[in-house]
Order: C-alpha cells, then structure tokens, then sequence
C-alpha cells in the first residue's frame, strides 16, 4: 500500500555511518528529514549532500534531526562523505543510512516492492530513491516529495515547508503560496471571521472564505 499523508512512517532497523538505529528511537520527540538517493559519488547527490550539511544547524533550531539514505554500503558513504564535507565546506554531522540491500527503498514505497537490483547497478537503477519525507514527533508523515534524476532539491524549501508545518500547528492555520516565516497567515475554514478577530486582533478579509492574520510569534 502506498504511504500517505498523516500515515505512521513506516519503523526499521538500519545500519549507518553514526551506527545501527532504530528510526523511530532515533527521531525521539524531534521532526525529521529523511532524504533518499540512488547512489554514492554521483553529482547531483553530493551537492545535496552539501546543501543539508550546511543547513543542518538550522534544521536542529527547529527541533529537526536530518538523515540521508543512498543505496550504498556504510563503508562507501565514508569515502564519499570526504568528498561531500569538501563540496559543503563544512562537517556533514547528520547520518546516512546504508540502504544496499533496498529494504528501506522498498518499505517506503521508493521502488516497487519486487524490485531487485544487482551488484554493478547505476544510479539511473535505483532512479526512484530520490524522496523526501517530513516526519513529525507522532511518527506521522508530513511531507512527501519525490524529484527526477536531473534536478537538485531545493533544501531552502525543505525548510520553509518545516516552518510552514509547525506554525501551523499554534493555531487554526495555513499558509498561501509562496509564503515565508514572518510573513501573514490564512485563517481555517473552521474559524469566523467573527473569532478570529476575538482571538488575533486584525483580520484581513479578501473573500470570506480568504482571512489573513499577523503570524504570532
């Protein structure tokens, strides 16, 4: 069955650069990016690499730990790791999943469940095991995004949805297109316009069923 929004992400054991893990122990009480890749030492996947490690530190402001999977053995995410700290000018202090036998690929639904691919496999392979997943401190699913072999995520983005996520959860809020922290927020259907003035303060109605309020915090 496919995962879906608000699924319980799916448990497993899994041996990393940082040790073994048990991934719902390892998540805790925090959030967590889990993003996958088809291969060590290909471009695309080491620009990534180096765009996460450098915003690690801003992920863990956010009560968020980031873990990356390539279908590689621990013993070459080490080597590539090198090559990695070298393109991000900084450590890469987050683990990465050895996932050379396919069974987190396949329990997230990244391959299909039949898939089997044998030793001397490319990166164009294992093209599917190229996911993102938000997970919130419930083991929930937040997020699922899935990118094609020739364009770089945008970990800039990753963020802004992480920070999307947990404002939204203060209140009866979503975000519109585009938006950035800091900036005015949509009050839920759920809410008048009548209490969300009793609750907020100033309420900017553009269509009744389109509400603005000031972000708190």
């Amino acid at each position: 069955m496919s995962l879906r929004i608000n699924d319980i992400a799916p448990n497993f054991t899994a041996e990393t650069t940082d040790g073994p893990i048990d991934f719902h122990d390892w998540i805790g009480d925090s959030y967590a990016v889990l993003f996958s890749h088809p291969k060590d030492f290909t471009p695309v996947c080491t620009t990534e690499f180096a765009a996460a490690a450098r915003l690690s530190g801003e992920f863990a402001k956010r009560n968020a730990k980031i873990i990356g999977l390539s279908v590689d053995p621990v013993e070459e995410h080490l080597k590539w790791k090198a090559d990695i700290e070298t393109h991000a000018g900084c450590d890469a202090s987050f683990p990465i999943i050895a996932d050379d036998g396919l069974k987190v690929a396949k329990l997230y639904d990244m391959l299909p469940a039949e898939a089997y691919l044998p030793d001397g496999r490319t990166a164009n392979d294992s093209a599917t095991v190229r996911t993102t997943f938000i997970i919130n401190p419930d083991k929930k699913i937040e997020l699922m995004l899935i990118y094609p072999m020739t364009v770089g995520r945008n970990f800039d983005e990753i963020l802004r949805v992480l920070d999307a996520i947990r404002g939204n959860k203060t209140g009866p809020f979503a975000t519109p297109a585009n938006w950035r922290p800091g900036e005015d927020v949509i009050v839920g259907l759920s809410v008048s316009t009548e209490e969300a003035r009793a609750q907020f303060g100033e309420v900017e109605e553009i269509f009744p069923y389109l509400r603005k309020v000031k972000q708190a915090g």
